[in-house]
């Protein structure tokens, strides 16, 4: 279906969109990369997991079981955290560079 609507709409961040699940769904070990990543730059803007909830809107209990893969975030959930942490979605995902 997002497929579908890329190539009827030509939307480029719908193909972000597709790119993002595809990604998630060929590799087991992209939450735990992502908590890594989200945790590694929350710490490098000495940030509390608390104060990332807070400025988010997301629970405390849910950006801690994010941080250690225990919870999925929805492609949502990740672009708010990516928004506060004032870094792309992309770079986020790098997993080769860790922000």
């Amino acid at each position: 279906m997002v497929t579908h609507t890329y190539l009827r709409y030509n939307k480029p961040y719908t193909l972000q969109i597709f790119t993002f699940i595809l990604y998630v769904m060929i590799n087991d070990n992209f939450y735990k990369q992502l908590g890594a990543n989200i945790k590694t730059k929350r710490e490098i803007l000495n940030l509390t997991q608390q104060e990332l909830a807070d400025k988010t809107g997301i629970s405390l209990n849910h950006i801690g079981k994010i941080e250690v893969a225990f919870s999925k975030p929805s492609l949502e959930t990740v672009l708010k955290i990516a928004n506060v942490l004032n870094i792309t979605v992309s770079k986020l995902c790098n997993f080769k560079d860790n922000c």
